[in-house]
């Protein structure tokens, strides 16, 4: 994250996000065999074969959808539905996508992501327990305490919250400002923070219930 100052001299905290350009790789229509209205999207262009170390790869499979759409590889493939009005249309395959033709005049987002993954955490730190105390011969510090009651049910209840896999879940965060874009950088400046790591794959959408 970083900040930028507002015409009043205030602090606004903002998230930087590279926001394309998105190759339209495919069409569905819902006159077609697909049977609903929605472009696939491409993004970051890939080789089709390693070419050095490090470098990303296209499978086979993907080669051949892409090869088939006239596309080139591209990293990360998303499909987005389309709710088209009376006289609008798709954009076409194989046009491009710039931040400033789709959130040229949009004022609010929703920023789709996946948090980041802490592996197996405890109950503590997963739910926000509180620890036991530590003195006058205590041994449950950090320990859950009781799941559940004995005899009846007999088992522990489904949800209890319990000790398990912390993160690296799909979350979405709503109505995000739109402060600043730049449209021959493709960035677009979001005030407040995003789900998922420095560098991660994420969906922006135009807000689905905006405040304003």
């Amino acid at each position: 994250m970083t900040q930028l100052w507002a015409e009043d001299g205030t602090v606004v905290p903002v998230t930087v996000l590279q926001v394309g350009p998105c190759q339209v790789v495919q069409v569905k229509s819902k006159d077609g065999k697909d049977g609903y209205d929605a472009v696939q999207l491409g993004y970051e262009p890939t080789p089709a074969r390693n070419k050095g170390e490090g470098d990303p790869r296209a499978n086979k499979p993907m080669r051949g959808h892409f090869a088939r759409h006239g596309a080139e590889p591209h990293r990360t493939l998303r499909e987005v539905r389309l709710n088209l009005g009376k006289g609008e249309t798709a954009p076409e395959a194989g046009s491009v996508l710039k931040v400033a033709d789709v959130f040229g005049e949009v004022k609010e987002v929703d920023v789709v992501g996946t948090s980041k993954g802490r592996g197996f955490a405890g109950n503590i730190k997963r739910h926000g327990f509180q620890r036991g105390p530590k003195t006058h011969g205590s041994k449950n510090y950090r320990e859950p305490g009781s799941t559940g009651a004995g005899t009846s049910p007999g088992h522990v209840t489904k949800g209890k919250r319990m000790a398990g896999h912390y993160g690296d879940a799909r979350r979405t965060v709503r109505n995000l400002e739109v402060v600043k874009i730049e449209g021959d950088k493709d960035l677009i400046y979001v005030k407040g923070a995003v789900p998922g790591a420095r560098g991660g794959a994420i969906l922006i959408r135009k807000a689905r219930v905006p405040r304003s």
